[in-house]
């Protein structure tokens, strides 16, 4: 598992690591030049034995790059295998953009998000088999203690630790990832349609907003993790 130092300093452009993968957004004229684009790169996988997630619409080619056998060590020494980004994956992803650019494809590297959903439990492995059930029909789903599904078919939802407490006001909210250079615009309109900061002492890496009501959502970039 790179370091988000590392991948910074790999130099791939047109890419942005959001919470597990990296991600590419690539623009293409008609839905046909991006099934061509995507060929290309099915192909160079295939080479590299690599499955990518993609999705294709009528004007964009989306991207999405992890390694699911990636190690992580913690401080003390535990290691940890689940998808996150390797060196292999950084490679991929150079060789993904020069295919863009022979093919004149061009990257839009702000036009990136996910959005993932947290919810506060005191007890993660109480409840963290009901939503696994719920959300992937399986309380085998991927992510340790939280709920990831592979194929992507619903966010993720992992599980804010907190004390015992009594029923909050809001045990959801959303965590929404985006570029670290799209992040400050994207708090600024919030704050202009009436929204508030909760909670900013580790900005960059993510910056709590409420609404009107109190809700809150988190805005999160890699940056300063």
């Amino acid at each position: 598992m790179l370091t988000m130092q590392a991948i910074q300093d790999a130099g791939v452009s047109d890419w942005r690591k959001l919470a597990q993968r990296l991600h590419a957004r690539f623009l293409v004229a008609s839905f046909a030049d991006g099934l061509k684009f995507l060929t290309a790169i099915g192909e160079t996988c295939a080479a590299a034995g690599t499955q990518p997630d993609v999705r294709v619409g009528a004007t964009f080619v989306d991207v999405a790059l992890a390694s699911p056998d990636a190690v992580y060590r913690d401080p003390d020494g535990v290691e940890y295998v689940f998808p996150s980004v390797t060196q292999r994956d950084v490679e991929l992803a150079r060789r993904i953009s020069a295919i863009a650019g022979s093919h004149g494809v061009q990257a839009d590297p702000a036009g990136v998000v996910q959005l993932e959903i947290a919810i506060d439990t005191a007890d993660p492995q109480k409840i963290g088999p009901f939503w696994a059930a719920v959300l992937t029909g399986s309380t085998d789903a991927p992510g340790g203690v939280d709920v990831g599904d592979p194929t992507d078919r619903v966010p993720n939802l992992w599980f804010q630790r907190t004390d015992p407490h009594e029923t909050p006001r809001q045990r959801f909210h959303l965590d929404l990832w985006l570029p670290p250079e799209v992040a400050p615009a994207r708090i600024e309109a919030a704050l202009a349609a009436g929204g508030t900061i909760s909670y900013d002492a580790e900005a960059p890496a993510f910056t709590v907003l409420a609404d009107p009501d109190g809700n809150k959502v988190c805005i999160c970039t890699a940056d300063g993790r």
